[in-house]
């Protein structure tokens, strides 16, 4: 097998693993979340929960990754995820089918599958991560990073546009054979396109060194002791915390506070989406091609990516005041582009510090940052829609409920900015020092 660092076409393949996910994710996550609440008249709190749950679940991200650290391949970590993911999204879709004539079972059966979708995601997005680390140079992992998030977006986009054509009449029987369709595509395509990449001799060696053999719950206290770890956790969670709190409330605040018609807040959603795609492939470019410009530091795109979405919010709670004057166009565009250039940027800094203390526990810490990631998302949009909620309560305001949740995750940006520059370097920890050498830290600037 090639040892050599992924070229473009490499690091496309890889992107392939990553829209697979997308796709099946979102016909959970999305086009059952409706079918629940619509079709079947469930209350819309089900698939809420149901989403957080698959989220909640992925807190397994350190232990998972701490095995394909001691279980010498990578490659079957992310097949034997995806076949996983293929399973729960294919349960899901017949408990839809079962909920029509047996409610209870057909809800336990739901909670089961997307249990199974969580640990799926988890098995195999943690490990794509850690293999496009170790298997990507430090100058295209910012690309890299672009690449792969944008091709999910893609699998989203295709797979609902495919949906809104196979589901037309809907029916259950559709549903579950389109299902049963995309999860066999998604298995398919996962399998050829991370066939042969893995340098299989080196992860052997990797299966045999005395990292590898230590018990998970000692190597997570070793890795939670480097400060670089532990405050890169909390950097993750605060920041995704916050920019995932936007999704639920963003096209509610349109319309209570700004008064724009569904079809003017969905304009205003696609705006800012059109900006973090922009951000995501501006981060992307001059991280791979700046580095004469000295423009290509994933820390300083971190930091600039969260005081932007910090001010952008600020924006956000200016409107409140202001009412229809404001700029609320430039302003959500502005935040979304900042929200696209702090994803990709967090992205890289997660490759590039996982790899940092002697290219030791990728997978346990690239979990370990997934882990908090995922019950941000949980807690995110939860959370801020039951903040808005009480706040209305409380205000009797909608203007002040939303400035004070959109205050907060301004507030939370901010946190994550000061965390991200305190992320500065991370030492060669003594248990991972080969025996016999190399005993001083090096710094790796993130």
């Amino acid at each position: 097998m090639n040892a050599k660092p992924l070229g473009w076409l490499g690091i496309a393949r890889l992107g392939l693993v990553q829209a697979s996910i997308g796709a099946l994710v979102v016909l959970a996550t999305s086009t059952m979340n409706r079918i629940m609440v619509v079709e079947l008249a469930l209350p819309a709190v089900l698939p809420g929960v149901l989403v957080a749950l698959h989220y909640a679940v992925q807190m397994a991200r350190p232990r998972i990754g701490h095995g394909s650290d001691a279980g010498g391949g990578l490659t079957r970590w992310i097949v034997c995820g995806m076949a996983v993911l293929a399973v729960g999204v294919v349960g899901a879709a017949a408990s839809i089918s079962w909920m029509e004539h047996s409610r209870a079972p057909g809800i336990a059966a739901s909670f089961l599958s997307f249990l199974v979708i969580g640990l799926g995601v988890a098995a195999s997005g943690t490990s794509l991560l850690v293999l496009l680390t170790k298997q990507v140079e430090p100058a295209r992992r910012a690309a890299a990073a672009t690449i792969t998030w944008v091709m999910m977006i893609a699998g989203f986009v295709l797979t609902t546009a495919i949906a809104s054509q196979a589901l037309e009449p809907y029916s259950h029987a559709r549903l579950f054979a389109l299902t049963l369709v995309a999860a066999a595509c998604a298995l398919v395509v996962t399998a050829l396109a991370v066939w042969g990449v893995e340098d299989r001799r080196t992860a052997a060696a990797a299966a045999r060194s005395p990292v590898a053999r230590v018990a998970f719950l000692v190597a997570l206290r070793q890795v939670w002791s480097e400060p670089a770890a532990r405050q890169f956790t909390i950097f993750v969670f605060l920041s995704m915390l916050a920019y995932s709190g936007q999704e639920l409330i963003f096209e509610p605040f349109a319309g209570s506070v700004l008064q724009l018609t569904p079809a003017q807040s969905a304009r205003l959603t696609s705006l800012q989406h059109g900006g973090a795609l922009l951000g995501m492939i501006l981060v992307g470019s001059l991280g791979t091609f700046g580095a004469r410009w000295r423009v290509s530091s994933p820390r300083g795109w971190t930091i600039g990516g969260c005081l932007g979405s910090c001010l952008g919010l600020v924006g956000l709670v200016t409107a409140t005041h202001v009412g229809a004057a404001w700029p609320i166009y430039g302003n959500v565009f502005l935040l979304g582009l900042a929200n696209g250039v702090f994803a990709v940027s967090a992205i890289t800094s997660m490759m590039t510090l996982a790899s940092a203390a002697g290219g030791e526990r990728q997978g346990l810490r690239m979990g370990l940052w997934g882990g908090a990631q995922a019950v941000a998302f949980a807690c995110g949009g939860l959370v801020s829609s039951a903040a808005v909620d009480l706040g209305r309560y409380l205000t009797h305001s909608p203007l002040s409920a939303f400035a004070a949740v959109f205050g907060a995750q301004a507030l939370l940006f901010f946190l994550a900015a000061l965390l991200a520059a305190s992320v500065r370097s991370v030492a060669r920890p003594s248990h991972a020092r080969p025996a016999g050498g190399f005993s001083h830290g090096h710094e790796i600037r993130v």
